[in-house]
């Protein structure tokens, strides 16, 4: 009887209610977005790197070496020796060993120098390799592989041709206009910096800059693409190394191993670790916006506590001819929290698929422009407590116009019954 009464009295005042459950709907799409959001940037900088054991490079700090190494942020301080790099990727210990050159740009994009072997040892998330979306690894002097955020973003496919720049920034006026490059693969999306990378052969590093010194071409000297392909291209410096070990116990003997390196400083950083530590720095805007969102779910649950409260004159009458059919007060108590719980519980249905529709048109903006790839849209059991919660804190909110109605209507009792 009382689900049938509270269903007719909120279909009565179906017009106020509806904004209450139009404001819900809103706080609850905010939460859940600013929830998924929040979950996939912090997955997004664990699956960046994965079947990492080392990250090797110039002594300094661990955040900076894993920032310009795997995010491809700043710039490094230091370079690495190539004789270092055969010294460490023949040690015993090591399964592979990945070269990373960074210092060019194409676009405002990043280039990097490294080996085949990237393709085939870098993993990102739960290791999962490197897939082409078109295309192969670099095979000629002059290929490059690009990731799918270059590819969709300066429209090139496979055979595209292609002239990077030097240096980091978005607009240089040094080019590397005589030595083109052509696509040779464009990599399927990761929604890590991989997508947001160029990746040519180390070598190549090389043959770019053959004719250069001081960051500028020496003038008047010429040297053909032909020319540069009978050189012996060997890289004298890198930037960092990835390394793969056979035995995760020898990780940590290694990781000695090179902080102590006598030759030049180097340093090893578990990227586990270092990740974390990034995460860390950035735990107070994460907190800022849980902070927000649940602002906005306590300004919707304000209101809808507003609107009852408001509404306890104007339903004094039917308040009291439930009275006079025999209703005792904690029956006004559980017919007003019972509204209460159905408008929160019709607002966070609501707010759910408002949720999920808004996110499925915001992903290719968020995964465009921010670089920020949301594999799922949908709900998972981690917000099965959230939303539990804004139902109860729905039905909590009906608590205090319900005691209002018992204070009311126990007052009037004998008026009420006459």
């Amino acid at each position: 009887m009382l689900f049938n009464v509270a269903l007719a009295s909120s279909w009565s005042r179906r017009h106020t209610l509806l904004f209450i459950v139009l404001t819900i709907a809103l706080s609850v799409a905010l939460l859940i977005g600013v929830e998924k959001i929040r979950t996939e940037v912090r997955d997004s900088f664990n699956r960046s790197v994965s079947g990492t054991d080392l990250i090797v490079g110039a002594r300094g700090g661990e955040l900076q070496l894993i920032l310009y190494s795997i995010f491809h942020i700043g710039q490094a301080s230091n370079n690495i020796s190539w004789e270092s790099f055969e010294l460490i990727s023949n040690n015993k210990n090591v399964a592979w060993a990945v070269p990373i050159s960074l210092g060019d740009s194409h676009k405002g994009f990043r280039v990097v120098g490294t080996s085949s072997g990237f393709f085939k040892h870098y993993q990102t998330g739960q290791q999962q390799s490197l897939l082409f979306q078109k295309g192969k690894a670099f095979d000629d002097l002059f290929d490059a592989v690009i990731g799918a955020d270059v590819a969709l973003q300066l429209g090139y496919q496979v055979g595209s041709r292609l002239t990077l720049s030097h240096g980091v920034g978005s607009t240089s006026f040094s080019q590397h206009d005589d030595r083109p490059f052509i696509v040779a693969g464009v990599l399927r999306p990761t929604g890590t910096p991989v997508d947001q990378s160029v990746f040519i052969s180390s070598e190549a590093i090389v043959a770019i800059h053959d004719g250069w010194q001081s960051g500028s071409r020496i003038s008047g000297q010429q040297i053909s693409v032909e020319e540069v392909r009978k050189k012996v291209l060997q890289p004298k410096e890198l930037t960092a190394i990835l390394l793969g070990m056979k035995s995760k116990l020898s990780t940590f003997h290694l990781q000695r191993q090179i902080n102590n390196y006598k030759a030049e400083p180097l340093q090893a950083v578990l990227p586990g670790v270092a990740l974390q530590q990034l995460w860390q720095l950035i735990r107070v805007a994460e907190n800022a916006l849980r902070l927000v969102s649940a602002c906005v779910v306590l300004a919707g649950l304000i209101g809808m506590l507003a609107v009852l409260l408001t509404s306890l004159g104007a339903r004094r009458k039917e308040m009291a001819i439930m009275r006079a059919i025999g209703a005792r007060p904690w029956h006004i108590i559980t017919l007003l929290v019972f509204e209460s719980t159905l408008v929160s519980a019709m607002g966070t249905l609501l707010g759910v698929l408002l949720s999920v529709v808004l996110l499925m048109l915001a992903q290719p903006v968020l995964e465009a422009q921010f670089g920020l790839f949301i594999q799922s849209t949908g709900l998972s059991l981690d917000d099965a407590p959230l939303l539990a919660g804004v139902v109860f804190a729905g039905a909590a909110t009906g608590l205090w116009p319900g005691y209002r109605a018992y204070q009311m209507t126990a007052a009037d009792g004998l008026t009420l019954r006459c």
